[in-house]
């Protein structure tokens, strides 16, 4: 008998570290909630847990199902089903990540102060009924980043409870349970405390999930990461940044023009002048509101024409640059203006301001290659444009601003003049600077060389012209009317057999393949290719053909 009662009292003491939680660890409960992550094609790729740590639906968790992941939501104990709307940091080695969803919630409390080796402690599940928690003992407590806490458990407890918390007899958070062959927890102090700043959405471990990152929480950092977001996220997810950041920082300017900017790429004209109305009365620099949205104007005219919108005109542009400037004095404005003027098709007024904004603290390249394409626009004579490219060149040396836009820009004109090799020295001094990978400009440099009979560098810069663009069918024509003006018919025959390729119906392509045939003494091929020109409508071919006969 004394037996049996050991065995039941033994019974009994088990059943109360599973039953027996105080009341603080069951409300910690009504926190917990379940994660689940999908891959682009919609499928499942994890599915574990995570706790709330405040009432606006700040939580935490491990990181690792984020990773491939585009879409993530969650459940709480009440049913409620909610997406992930951003992550706020994230560790890989830990890990360990904090991350947001978009309404009220239920905050568990972190604990202030560490649970020591021997600690009882309760792994707190996630369920939508009561039901019992595992307690365990802390076997030992480590130290990472100097401050905070790795726990470690010498019981087993089920890999479904990955991310569950674990809670102190406080019902207190102290850590985010993983299990890699050991149960440990890492400090929820630490999972609370991840940021993310500007540079973030340039860190390798964020950059392996598709849910997007949440904007700092300052207003630099967090234009720092819209701006290098831009050309990397879609469309909507930047403009749910737009959103945020109009939420966060309601005083700056630079969320308007964002969100007014998204407005009229969708041809929402109206709703993008309210946007940046709004941001007028609300900006705290009212004179970047009125540049701003005096840009808005502009880029819409510049790229969508004024009839989609009739409210917006070069004028309102102008209306809306002369207000900043009455603000703030800032020349910077009249630059603004002067550029508005200048694409309307005043070109002397906007030359008239571009001189004088060369005369205060703006001065630079840029403008000295405005007021030269105004000159171009009103046909002064080329020694005044040519002063004024010389000036951009040296201006930009002078400041120590990359100079080669200048030397192309003042090569560019040269080679209209006919001083190639004045163009030529320009076009050289712009490739030691750019190292440029664009075929058109290769392709204005072989045109260049060719005027002077520089055989040996033009064939180099048609070649480069025709291996940036390979399917552009003009150049490697012109790379076969090269060969045949110097004698390398084998060569050019290659070339106007690709022109011919990539495109079957160019006259000119037939035509110098049967001239560079005829000069290799292969009278037959030339003569089927200069047919087949004349066919295509080229009449420069029945003189050829009558030389064969």
């Amino acid at each position: 008998m004394k037996r049996i009662n050991m065995i039941l009292m033994g019974l009994m003491l088990g059943a109360s570290s599973l039953f027996a939680q105080p009341g603080s660890v069951q409300k910690a409960a009504k926190s917990v909630f379940t994660l689940t992550t999908f891959n682009k094609d919609g499928n499942i790729i994890s599915s574990t847990q995570g706790v709330f740590i405040d009432n606006k639906g700040t939580a935490i968790g491990t990181f690792k199902p984020f990773i491939g992941a585009v879409k993530a939501t969650i459940v709480d104990v009440s049913g409620k089903s909610m997406d992930v709307d951003a992550i706020l940091g994230a560790d890989e080695l830990y890990d360990v990540a904090k991350f947001r969803v978009l309404g009220n919630t239920t905050a568990a409390n972190i604990a202030t102060a560490e649970s020591p080796a021997g600690s009882k402690v309760w792994l707190v599940p996630y369920s939508i009924k009561k039901s019992p928690f595992q307690q365990e003992d802390i076997a030992s407590v480590e130290k990472f980043k100097e401050t905070y806490n790795y726990y470690i458990f010498s019981n087993t407890v089920p890999d479904n409870a990955v991310g569950c918390p674990f809670v102190n007899k406080s019902g207190q958070v102290i850590g985010i349970m993983h299990s890699n062959g050991q149960v440990t927890a890492i400090d929820a102090n630490y999972a609370k405390e991840l940021k993310v700043t500007g540079l973030s959405t340039l860190d390798a471990a964020l950059r392996q999930t598709g849910i997007r990152t949440a904007l700092p929480d300052t207003e630099q950092e967090a234009i720092t990461m819209m701006t290098l977001n831009k050309s990397q996220v879609s469309r909507d997810i930047y403009d749910k940044y737009a959103d945020e950041f109009m939420a966060k920082f309601p005083a700056s300017a630079f969320g308007y023009k964002e969100k007014a900017t998204l407005l009229v790429d969708k041809n929402e004209f109206a709703e993008a002048a309210k946007c940046m109305e709004d941001g007028i009365k609300k900006s705290s620099a009212k004179d970047e509101a009125h540049s701003n949205y005096s840009d808005v104007i502009y880029q819409k005219l510049i790229y969508k024409g004024d009839s989609a919108y009739t409210a917006w005109t070069y004028d309102k542009a102008i209306e809306e640059a002369q207000k900043a400037y009455a603000i703030n004095a800032n020349p910077v404005y009249q630059h603004q203006e002067a550029r508005i003027i200048f694409t309307k098709g005043n070109y002397q007024k906007a030359y008239d301001m571009f001189i004088a904004l060369t005369k205060t603290s703006v001065k630079n390249p840029e403008i000295f290659l405005e007021a030269a394409q105004a000159k171009i626009q009103l046909k002064a004579p080329a020694t005044e444009i040519k002063v004024l490219l010389d000036s951009a060149v040296n201006e930009a040396k002078n400041s120590g601003t990359m100079a080669g836009p200048y030397y192309l820009a003042r090569g560019d004109f040269q080679a209209e003049q006919g001083e190639y090799r004045s163009a030529i020295a320009d076009y050289n001094m712009y490739d030691s600077i750019v190292r440029p990978v664009n075929p058109a400009f290769f392709y204005a440099r072989y045109k260049a060389e060719t005027k002077l009979r520089m055989w040996q560098p033009a064939l180099i810069d048609i070649a480069r012209t025709c291996y940036l663009a390979p399917n552009e069918p003009t150049y490697f024509a012109e790379w076969a009317s090269l060969d045949l003006r110097v004698k390398r018919y084998a060569e050019g025959i290659s070339a106007a057999k690709h022109c011919i390729e990539i495109a079957p119906e160019y006259a000119d392509g037939y035509l110098l393949l049967g001239l560079l045939q005829m000069e290799n003494k292969q009278k037959e091929e030339a003569r089927k290719n200069l047919e087949k020109a004349k066919e295509l409508g080229d009449t420069r071919a029945e003189g050829y053909l009558k030389k064969l006969k």
